[in-house]
């Protein structure tokens, strides 16, 4: 699943995108993603999109508020947010 979450980077990602990708129910595939690794879809794309920013900021000189658009994220408060959240101010 991480191959797909890298390829698909910079499009809309939701467990619904991934799930059809997989021809698979959204529901199916998010008992699979919580069996497997231990945290529903959202949380994981979520943990992996911080990772991306993160790797964003730290390694330039760009505001949080910038890398959201870099990820195609649709709601960028939203995400400063939940960034400023899990990895602080």
């Amino acid at each position: 699943m991480k191959e797909i979450i890298l390829f698909h980077e910079y499009e809309i990602m939701s467990v619904a995108f991934f799930a059809n990708e997989l021809h698979l129910s959204p529901n199916y595939f998010d008992y699979l993603v919580k069996k497997k690794i231990g945290k529903l879809t959202k949380e994981y794309i979520q943990s992996r999109l911080i990772e991306s920013a993160k790797e964003k900021v730290y390694g330039t000189n760009k505001e949080v508020s910038e890398i959201p658009y870099e990820l195609g994220v649709k709601y960028t408060q939203h995400f400063s947010c939940l960034f400023k959240k899990k990895v602080g101010p």
